[in-house]
């Protein structure tokens, strides 16, 4: 397990982030937006890349922590950030140019549901806290931990 910490102030190093991020758990309550300080947080459980590149089935996640600054504004798209116990599965991040060096990046979430930030530029970090010893809801560890054998 190799813990990254990853910076994007491009459309290439957004995509490079989003491929990190994909199949990610997220918990709407691990959603933190700070209108104040132009920052968006958000709080992950998301699959081991060196596993996946590898070819080997993805038995552990990683929590991490995505940041976005200088977000100017938030807005959701059928999601009810009040619904603080539901669970999304993020898709993917894409950037669309405003006016530059600003734009829209774009969080898809599996169930369609979506965040769009309005964005000053694209200054977004993804940063590995740690291996998630927890679980993921709706993920068996039991069966990951008897299956990783074979």
């Amino acid at each position: 397990m190799t813990m990254r910490k990853l910076i994007a102030l491009d459309e290439d190093d957004l995509a490079v982030i989003s491929a990190h991020v994909q199949d990610a758990s997220v918990h709407v309550a691990d959603i933190i937006w700070r209108q104040g300080e132009k920052r968006l947080v958000i709080g992950m459980r998301r699959p081991d890349c060196d596993e996946l590149v590898s070819g080997k089935p993805c038995s552990h996640r990683l929590v991490s922590a995505l940041r976005f600054d200088r977000v100017l504004a938030c807005k959701a798209r059928n999601l009810d950030l009040d619904q603080r116990d539901l669970m999304l599965e993020l898709l993917g991040l894409e950037f669309h140019p405003g006016r530059q060096p600003g734009g829209s990046v774009l969080l898809m979430f599996a169930g369609g549901e979506a965040l769009r930030l309005d964005v000053e530029c694209i200054e977004c970090e993804l940063a590995d806290l740690g291996e998630d010893t927890l679980g993921v809801a709706g993920l068996d560890t039991g069966d990951v931990a008897a299956d990783s054998g074979s």
